[in-house]
C-alpha cells in the first residue's frame, strides 16, 4: 500500500520533533516566541502543537474568538508534556516551549509595546509579566529578569499572519514588525513567518487543504508579505491551526509538523553557534 505523501512526512516530522534533545546541556529547550498581529493564531498555534504531540484534542492557551483586542495580555511560556510511560513516572517535557504574547496592534498605546518583545529575545521578561502597551518594561521593574540564562533567551522568532487579513494589516503594524524583526537580526536569532487560517483565505485550499501549495493567491499573498518585512519565502509556512474540529487531521498535523521541524532545526543551529 503507498502512504500519502501528507502522512508520510507527517510521520517523520513527529518522530523528528519528539526526539528531539538540543546538544547544548546549558539548554533545557527550545525557546520559541511567537508574535503578531492581534487575532493571528499565536495560542491556537500553541494548542494545535500540543494536540499532535498528545495525539489528542488540548486547549493549554487560553483563545478567544470574538473581539479586536489581544486576549493574550501575560508573558507566558508553554512547556509541552510527555506522555508517561507508566503510572507514577515523574512528569517530563518535550524539548521545545513556545512564548505566547499580547499581539501587535496599529495604535501606539494599544497592544504589546515592541519595546517589551525586544526585552524578550534578550530573555529580561519573566513569566506572567503583564504587558503595559503605554510603558515598556524597565530595568528594576516588577516582571524584569536582570540575569537571564540560556534558557530564558529566545532562540528563534517567529511572526504569526493571518492570511485573510493580510491585505488589511496596517502600516504601523508592519513598521512593529520590521523593528522587531531587526532587533531580532541584530542579535543573530533565526526568524520563520507562520502563515495561518489559509483556509478562510483562499477557496481552493478550503476545499482541500491539500491545495495550499497550488494557490496562487497564498503564494501571491507570502510573496507581498516576504517584500514588505524581509522574511525569505523559503521561511514562511502556510498552516491552518485546529478551530473547529473536534478530531485530530493528518493533513493539518502535517503542514504544522513541517513548520515546526524547520523552528527546531534553526533554532538548534542558532544555540549551536552562540
Amino acid at each position: 500500500m503507498v502512504v500519502p505523501l501528507f502522512i508520510s512526512e507527517k510521520a517523520r516530522d513527529l518522530e523528528y520533533v519528539k526526539n528531539y534533545q538540543p546538544d547544548n546541556t546549558e539548554l533545557q529547550h527550545l525557546r520559541i516566541l511567537l508574535h503578531g498581529p492581534v487575532g493571528a493564531g499565536k495560542s491556537s498555534f500553541i494548542n494545535s502543537v500540543n494536540n499532535i504531540l498528545q495525539g489528542r484534542m488540548t486547549g493549554s492557551a487560553l483563545v478567544n474568538s470574538a473581539g479586536d483586542n489581544s486576549f493574550t495580555k501575560k508573558y507566558l511560556t508553554y512547556k509541552i508534556p510527555r506522555k508517561p510511560t507508566q503510572k507514577g513516572d515523574r512528569k517530563t517535557f518535550y524539548s521545545v516551549a513556545f512564548t505566547d504574547i499580547m499581539g501587535l496592534e496599529k495604535h501606539a498605546n494599544n497592544g504589546v509595546h515592541p519595546e517589551d518583545i525586544k526585552l524578550a529575545l534578550k530573555g529580561h521578561v519573566t513569566q506572567g509579566y503583564k504587558f503595559n502597551p503605554v510603558s515598556p518594561l524597565s530595568e528594576g521593574d516588577p516582571g524584569y529578569n536582570s540575569c537571564p540564562t540560556l534558557d530564558d533567551k529566545v532562540h528563534i522568532l517567529v511572526c504569526v499572519i493571518p492570511a485573510d487579513r493580510l491585505s488589511v494589516l496596517s502600516e504601523e503594524v508592519k513598521q512593529k514588525i520590521r523593528d522587531i524583526r531587526e532587533a531580532a537580526s541584530d542579535l543573530g536569532i533565526p526568524q520563520l513567518a507562520l502563515f495561518t487560517k489559509i483556509d478562510q483565505a483562499c477557496s481552493v485550499t478550503e476545499s482541500d487543504i491539500k491545495n495550499v501549495y497550488k494557490s496562487k493567491y497564498l503564494k501571491k499573498q507570502m510573496e507581498d508579505f516576504s517584500a514588505d518585512v524581509g522574511v525569505p519565502m523559503n521561511c514562511i509556512f502556510p498552516v491552518k491551526n485546529y478551530h473547529s474540529e473536534i478530531h485530530m487531521n493528518d493533513d493539518i498535523d502535517s503542514l504544522i509538523l513541517s513548520a515546526l521541524r524547520q523552528m527546531v532545526d534553526f533554532g538548534d543551529d542558532f544555540v549551536n553557534m552562540s
